[in-house]
């Protein structure tokens, strides 16, 4: 009854140029609210949610890119100078988006359990951060200790260089991993792929010795950028100057700068996804997700297929680890745990395993559930807490509020609910993938 309601909606919606309106009603809306109250959340949400009306209602092609162009290109980089929380959220949204869709390659296309995916995430942070530091004038030093004035191994705009030998660095891991678990499948594949992304965890958190190679639980610090051009500042405020009401520093412009070359990043790898899966190589990944008996009989080679899918998957997220290795210029074995691999498995499953634009979506919803939502209301609830409101119903103080109460320490308890409500009511995910939808509609227990 919801699907079919829905659909009717879509298509009133889709009517005419009704689309077209709704569209620039979305993203201009969104864009007031942002420039007038540039520190609301509520703003904010409208203003990233258009993106989904350019996905959901039907338009022209070349309408729907002018519009998201202008939107990713001009109003986002406005409003988030003006608000660089905004811009770092993004930042993130791309960040998780690409390693959900390096995951759902192998996850949701070949159908391998991994829940060590975050282990390739790291292997190409630490790969930057290690030439791109002064780590490697430090082998010989004690775990912590750094004298100063040492030099940089390499340039700062090597950077470019390491985004793609990450490539190749992380599909060589991929294939190593891989190999011996080419005969598992099921809960074994994804004990043995946890106990990989532990090992990749462990092994950062303690090669400090005898050669002090990632300096242990302190992490690497301080981890070059690529050099900022005088002019893209200069330019950047003669443009934008008077909408942002500020000059923009260089500081600032980094964080713009990463978040546009994110992007780049994952339009590629949009782009690669989409016509992986639209090729031999996709259609047999499916048939060795559906049945790997069938597929061999198929004469498809399972071993190749299995290894291709482990490296392409972990070439996305080599990439995205020297990007990350290079925003935040530190990096330390806890920003690689395990519940990582959990979030972005997460990310896969609510947004829908084989759906391109649906794990890009999971990863946005889990994203801003943790950054805005989540820490939102904590603040909020902290603010009551130094007040001296009442609850007028049951005359309770809010300051005597326990602070274990916080919504930020429930984190994983809101996910597990998610997903629990997901699988009862929306097993296919929330863009469910054409072949995945097909095949919940022919099952006949699903369908009741």
């Amino acid at each position: 009854m919801t699907d079919r309601f829905s659909t009717v909606l879509l298509r009133q919606l889709n009517a005419g140029i009704l689309p077209y309106l709704l569209i620039l009603a979305h993203i201009g809306l969104g864009s007031v609210l942002v420039y007038v109250a540039p520190r609301s959340n509520i703003a904010f949400l409208v203003l990233i949610s258009s993106l989904l009306s350019l996905y959901v209602l039907k338009a022209d092609q070349r309408f729907k890119l002018v519009a998201g162009a202008v939107l990713a290109l001009l109003i986002i980089p406005v409003i988030g100078v003006r608000n660089i929380f905004y811009l770092e959220v993004i930042f993130q949204i791309s960040v998780f988006a690409a390693l959900a869709l390096g995951l759902n390659i192998v996850v949701g296309f070949a159908g391998l359990l991994d829940l060590g995916y975050v282990a390739f995430y790291a292997v190409g942070a630490y790969l930057w951060a290690f030439f791109g530091s002064q780590q490697y004038f430090v082998l010989s030093f004690a775990p912590g200790t750094q004298p100063s004035n040492l030099p940089f191994l390499l340039p700062g705009d090597a950077f470019y260089l390491f985004l793609f030998i990450a490539i190749i660095i992380a599909a060589l891991t991929g294939i190593l991993l891989g190999l011996p678990v080419l005969r598992l499948r099921g809960d074994y594949l994804a004990i043995v792929t946890l106990g990989f992304g532990e090992v990749i965890r462990v092994l950062a958190n303690n090669l400090d010795k005898p050669l002090n190679f990632t300096n242990g639980p302190q992490g690497i610090t301080p981890i070059q950028r690529p050099t900022m051009p005088e002019w893209a500042v200069q330019g950047f405020n003669d443009l934008f100057g008077p909408l942002i009401g500020h000059t923009v520093s260089p500081a600032d412009m980094y964080n713009l700068f990463f978040y546009l070359l994110a992007l780049l990043v994952i339009l590629v790898i949009i782009l690669v996804t989409r016509r992986l899966n639209d090729s031999k190589i996709g259609r047999a990944w499916t048939a060795v997700r559906e049945d790997e008996t069938a597929a061999i009989a198929m004469g498809i080679p399972l071993v190749r297929m299995k290894l291709a899918a482990f490296a392409v998957g972990a070439s996305f997220a080599g990439v995205m680890g020297v990007l990350l290795a290079a925003s935040r210029t530190f990096i330390s074995p806890e920003s690689f745990s395990f519940m990582q691999s959990i979030g972005v498995l997460s990310m896969v499953i609510l947004g829908g395993s084989g759906s391109i634009p649906g794990v890009i979506l999971g990863a946005a919803v889990v994203t801003i559930l943790n950054l805005q939502i989540l820490q939102g209301f904590s603040l909020y609830l902290s603010e009551l807490r130094q007040s001296e409101a009442i609850i007028p119903l049951i005359n309770f103080a809010w300051k005597d509020l326990s602070t274990q109460l916080d919504p930020a320490k429930y984190q994983r308890l809101f996910f597990g609910l998610i997903l629990i409500l997901m699988m009862i009511f929306r097993p296919a995910g929330l863009i469910p993938a054409k072949r995945r939808r097909r095949k919940l509609a022919d099952d006949p227990a699903t369908a009741e």
